[in-house]
């Protein structure tokens, strides 16, 4: 009897056993765990694949938003230009008509003197036929009484009266005429100048609208570009998302039916114990051991992120007038007139004569007054040297729409850097080309 209820007891167990261990469910396991697995390599590949695009799509905008501050600058460039513009236009229309009015004025005196010389040549002629001064003795020698003595006399007084005030006058008048003559001359070379800036001005314009156009156009391209490239990081994403969310609900019916197969082991080894101990004690044997089977449970590794910070280079320090002004390689524009202002500085408007008394000031360098400041008073304000002994940080001189119109500073191996009218600021080649020649020689050490 003994031996029969341990057979039986031993075959409940194995039976327990087999439920607790089915093999369909540890090769459904396995599946799972490397269905996973490969889940989370296409993830790590995708997410890498996202955080490039993230990055390009990041440098993207940075050079965007850079651009855009450029078009915003050649668009303030070229409204403070036509304002100059418009200013010199209308000085040249005042300063025609002052000139008309001289010319005016000028031919009324010439009409006058034309006049008094043929009064004077009448006064002349008669006094040359008369023996000059003699007859005025035989006027009042010759006169009847007393009074007409005085009448006569009056009379003679007034004759050379008269003629005293009359070359007295055209004196004057010729003094006043050669005045005049001197004032419209130098206002015709003052209109020949402005009239000048203004065809510099008109030129400058155009090659700053040229700029501008180009700018526009590469701007809409990457804005373009970055368009494509958000709509791809969105796709990629979107796919992300969907294979991650498929391998979380995968986990979790897995989990679910894990627990479902758990307790159904659980139950099945209760009856199945309840029923060994029902049949122990009915043959009066040991009370059944129950056999505890345990589901290896798969912990899903952590994903590791590897993301370094990005550091940022150091800001290029200003040590010299050569290299101080290169901050503002392609973040500046040409504005007729400016750089004579913080505001017109902070948004890198400059001229040439501006730009190098900024650079000079950031290295602490005063070339005088700002608003003051032009290439004039910058060809004197140090020594000049020999275009052969030429030395970085030097000024250099160009004849463009005037004598020494334009300024630079020379950088060495043939180039100077300036504020140019179609670039901006800008590092410049003076030995070959236009500003070659342009250059003028004239070099000048602060």
């Amino acid at each position: 009897m003994k031996k029969k209820m341990l057979l039986l007891n031993t075959t409940v167990l194995l039976g327990l056993g087999g439920v607790l261990s089915t093999p369909a469910y540890a090769s459904t396991i396995q599946d799972m765990e490397s269905q996973k697995s490969q889940i989370q390599n296409q993830r790590q590949d995708v997410q890498s694949n996202i955080k490039a695009a993230s990055d390009e799509l990041t440098r993207l905008q940075a050079e965007q938003d850079q651009m855009k501050a450029q078009l915003e600058r050649l668009t303030l460039a070229e409204e403070e230009n036509n304002k100059k513009a418009q200013k010199t236009e209308a000085d040249i229309k005042e300063t025609s008509k002052q000139v008309d009015q001289l010319e005016k004025e000028i031919k009324l005196l010439q009409e006058k003197l034309e006049k008094r010389n043929d009064i004077l040549k009448d006064r002349a002629r008669s006094m040359q036929e008369s023996g000059g001064n003699v007859e005025y003795l035989q006027v009042l020698l010759g006169s009847s009484s007393f009074g007409d003595f005085v009448d006569r006399a009056l009379a003679v007084s007034t004759i050379v009266d008269a003629d005293r005030g009359i070359l007295t006058e055209t004196k004057n008048m010729q003094d006043e005429l050669k005045t005049k003559q001197a004032d419209v001359k130098s206002k015709l070379a003052s209109l020949e100048d402005m009239k000048a800036e203004l065809d510099e001005m008109t030129v400058q314009l155009a090659a700053q609208k040229k700029q501008k156009d180009a700018l526009a156009k590469e701007l809409k391209d990457k804005e373009a570009k970055n368009e494509e490239l958000k709509a791809s990081l969105q796709s990629k994403d979107s796919s992300l998302a969907n294979e991650q969310s498929t391998l979380e609900q995968n986990i979790k019916d897995q989990k679910a039916a894990e627990e479902a197969a758990r307790k159904a082991a659980e139950q099945a080894a209760k009856e199945a114990a309840k029923k060994a101990a029902e049949q122990a004690q009915k043959a009066a044997a040991a009370p059944a051991e129950k056999a505890d089977s345990s589901s290896a449970k798969a912990e899903a590794p952590k994903a590791s992120s590897n993301d370094v910070a990005p550091t940022s280079a150091p800001a290029p320090k200003a040590s010299n007038v050569v290299t101080v002004g290169n901050r503002w390689i392609g973040n500046s524009a040409y504005v007729f007139g400016g750089g004579r202002s913080q505001s017109d500085i902070n948004h890198g408007l400059f001229d040439c004569s501006s730009f190098v008394h900024w650079a000079y000031s950031q290295v602490g360098v005063n070339l005088g007054p700002l608003g003051s400041v032009s290439t004039e008073t910058l060809k004197h304000a140090g020594t000049q040297v020999s275009s052969s002994q030429m030395q970085p940080g030097d000024l250099v001189f160009f004849d463009t729409y005037k004598k020494d119109g334009h300024v630079g500073i020379y950088v060495g191996g043939g180039k100077f850097i300036g504020a140019q009218s179609s670039t901006g600021v800008a590092i410049a080649n003076m030995s070959s080309g236009y500003w070659k020649q342009k250059f003028n020689g004239r070099v000048v050490r602060i």
